[in-house]
């Protein structure tokens, strides 16, 4: 930069994403850094504790400083030129690099695994027709539950990490208490095929953590009452086998079909509200730009590591998780995003319109798996053609392919702070993918086989995987 370049200045205004000015115009010198930036704008936002953020100008992030970032002879230097900011998690997960535990316990074939929303516990589903409770702490078994009588397909945790749910081929689903790995109540029984998928009432909706929602391959879903353990609620419409369902956070519950459509119900009393139209073929996995904040209640993974006190107080956790999903949801509401075997995915506004967004195309087999990223960014989709493509989850724009694995990508998990993503695949070996720079950090190979489950825990701390080899794995740094 020569000196003239150096002593130029740019009149700059600071944006958030959702378009709101913050402070006033300021006369910015183009060697100004991040570090400089992020200083302005924690004192612009007055910030008590400090918050990263990172900066874009024109959809380019500044990396070093603005000059680096703009490109003069393009941008009109007589105005003003508007710098979003966006908030990154302010504690930061560290990449998993090895495998601390090889979990022999199983039987069968490990078809699901989950840390509850504290981080605390950790359960698997397998073919061998037992739920299991491990403790993350010695990496040893804790609890075998033994009541199905067939594979564990789908288990679930309540978001206050309680109880757990968990359902079989033989359409049974039962409910545990992962403190002593007992059976609460009686088993659950009504869907007259495999139940394929369940989801909870969101904590902000309920903090007694009481109902959640079942799919099958009866073409139903049902909402049960797990203090009662009974269906309050048969909801029926689709014409063939629902794969997946979800409980939103304003009261509606999403569904996805291999009839190749996704619909929206309304929870209080299953009426349709509209149904999602577009793919060509079965609708196999679904996401909400919510899912992490549903799925953590109003657990706080900076503060709760520790402690246990936000499920002391019922209405200030209830509260803290309403005004947590809101911020989540102010800006573009209720995300969902649909894939399919038809190698595509729709991006969709549920709660508005029948409309997509936007239709993903790029995948040359089908999508197996989708997630959005805890702070709702990116949208990631895994699919047979080896490959996991990443989008931006506002327009559905393609970002990135990222490639790596020699056979098909079963599924993805992100890291609570979105900066890292780890994937599980058919070829036996996790990798870990770096969200920064789009590039393979580490390869972790272990499993003998393919790896079907991967979780990363809410505190960012362990990721567990499980797969065909009948073992759990767990890693961290």
């Amino acid at each position: 930069m020569d000196e003239n370049e150096e002593s130029k200045r740019l009149l700059c205004r600071f944006k958030s994403e959702t378009g709101e000015i913050a402070g006033d115009m300021m006369d910015l010198p183009l060697n100004c850094t991040v570090k400089q930036l992020t200083l302005i704008c924690n004192a612009i936002l007055q910030q008590e504790d400090p918050v990263p953020y990172v900066f874009f100008i024109n959809d380019t992030e500044i990396t070093e400083n603005l000059h680096k970032t703009i490109d003069l002879g393009t941008i009109n230097t007589e105005g003003v030129l508007d710098i979003i900011y966006q908030q990154q998690a302010v504690f930061k997960v560290r990449a998993v690099t090895r495998c601390t535990a090889s979990m022999p316990g199983h039987a069968e074939a490990v078809i699901s695994v989950s840390f509850s929303p504290d981080g605390k516990h950790l359960a698997s589903g397998s073919g061998d027709t037992t739920v299991r409770f491990w403790d993350v702490n010695t990496q040893t078994p804790y609890y075998t539950c033994k009541a199905h009588k067939n594979w564990v397909l789908c288990i679930a945790w309540s978001p206050d990490s309680n109880k757990l749910a968990s359902a079989c081929k033989d359409g049974r689903i039962m409910i545990w208490d992962p403190k002593t790995g007992e059976q609460l109540g009686k088993t659950m029984s009504g869907h007259k095929q495999w139940v394929t998928s369940l989801s909870w009432e969101p904590y902000h909706k309920n903090t007694e953590c009481r109902y959640f929602a079942s799919s099958s391959k009866d073409c139903d879903i049902r909402i049960w009452d797990s203090v009662l353990c009974h269906t309050i609620l048969t909801i029926s419409g689709h014409t063939k086998s629902v794969t997946v369902v979800k409980w939103g956070g304003t009261g509606l519950i999403y569904s996805a079909s291999q009839d190749r459509t996704v619909k929206v119900w309304r929870a209080k009393d299953g009426v349709l509200c509209r149904t999602l139209e577009g793919h060509a073929h079965w609708v196999n996995t679904l996401a909400l730009s919510t899912d992490y904040i549903l799925r953590i209640g109003a657990f706080d993974p900076v503060k709760d590591s520790n402690k246990d006190t936000y499920m002391n107080d019922k209405k200030k956790s209830k509260e803290f998780a309403l005004n947590r999903y809101k911020q989540v949801t102010e800006s573009v509401g209720e995300r969902l995003v649909s894939g399919s075997d038809d190698f595509t995915l729709f991006l969709w506004n549920p709660e508005k319109d029948k409309k997509p967004i936007a239709r993903l195309t790029g995948h040359q087999q089908l999508v197996n798996d989708v997630k959005f990223s805890p702070d709702g960014r990116i949208i990631a989709s895994a699919s047979f053609d080896k490959s996991i493509k990443l989008w931006e989850s506002k327009s559905g724009k393609f970002i990135t392919t990222l490639r790596g694995h020699v056979q098909a990508v079963y599924m993805v998990a992100f890291s609570a702070d979105s900066r890292l993503m780890v994937s599980g695949s058919a070829d036996s070996t996790l990798k870990l993918w770096n969200l920064k720079t789009k590039k393979l950090e580490v390869d972790l190979p272990g499993h003998a086989d393919e790896v079907y489950a991967v979780d990363w825990s809410t505190d960012g701390l362990k990721v567990a995987s499980g797969g065909k080899d009948k073992l759990l794995r767990l890693w961290q740094n």
